[in-house]
């Protein structure tokens, strides 16, 4: 009798569970479906504007960036994920000038921390939204973000050629003029007496590269030399 009744009840259970479960299945069939369609839609689909995918470089209309390959991205990258190749060019006025050569970039190490982004002086660098980067083999992930060849340094206008020549002009007639002039101050300076101690032959040494300084040194022992002088006359 007690098997009986525990195997009805046992079955009421079944068809209960049953009934619940055809009441989510049929529930399930006519909800409208929110399956993602990708890529199909991928023309269609809206990616965030803050989603982090790849780092880029900020290129302008005329191929430009302003990266000055200081490398303060690639010091505070945590896990070397940055790469930053740099060389010296000549400028036009003679001088050397660093400029970036290749900006590698790892982006199958890199954890999107962002502080490159955050930490770049110029703003020259920023992270896309473009998730697309499945590749076959890692070493792909490795790109160089300066794809486009960098320009070379830009020619003086006649207006820096004219002030450079002026310059240079100026440096050597004041360099002429000071010449003269210290070649003035010792053609005059008083002829010193020797020096009558090493106190005094010190003092001249030190005062070699200073024409007023040693002329004031000279005039002081000569005038010493003439009161000595003159002080033995009066006791003879």
């Amino acid at each position: 009798m007690g098997s009986i009744k525990e195997y009805f009840s046992s079955l009421g259970k079944g068809i209960s569970s049953l009934v619940k479960g055809l009441e989510v299945t049929g529930k399930e069939f006519v909800t409208p479906k929110i399956t993602e369609r990708y890529p199909e839609d991928r023309e269609t689909r809206h990616v965030p504007q803050r989603f982090r995918a790849v780092l880029q470089f900020k290129y302008d209309q005329e191929g430009n960036h302003r990266c000055i390959a200081c490398g303060t991205c690639e010091r505070n990258c945590p896990n070397g994920t940055l790469t930053v190749e740099t060389k010296m060019v000549d400028t036009w006025d003679g001088k050397k000038k660093k400029k970036l050569d290749r900006y590698i970039y790892d982006l199958g190490s890199c954890t999107f921390c962002q502080l490159c982004v955050t930490t770049c002086p110029t703003n020259a660098i920023e992270f896309s939204n473009d998730f697309e980067q499945a590749v076959f083999t890692r070493e792909k992930l490795v790109k160089q973000l300066n794809y486009l060849p960098e320009k070379p340094e830009p020619k003086p206008t006649p207006e820096q050629i004219a002030k450079m020549e002026a310059e240079r002009q100026a440096k050597i007639e004041a360099a002429k003029a000071a010449a003269a002039a210290k070649k003035a101050a010792a053609a005059d300076a008083p002829a010193a007496p020797a020096p009558a101690d090493d106190k005094a032959a010190k003092a001249l040494a030190a005062a070699a590269g200073d024409p007023e300084k040693l002329a004031k040194i000279q005039a002081a022992l000569k005038a010493k030399a003439e009161r000595d002088a003159a002080k033995k006359a009066g006791e003879a």
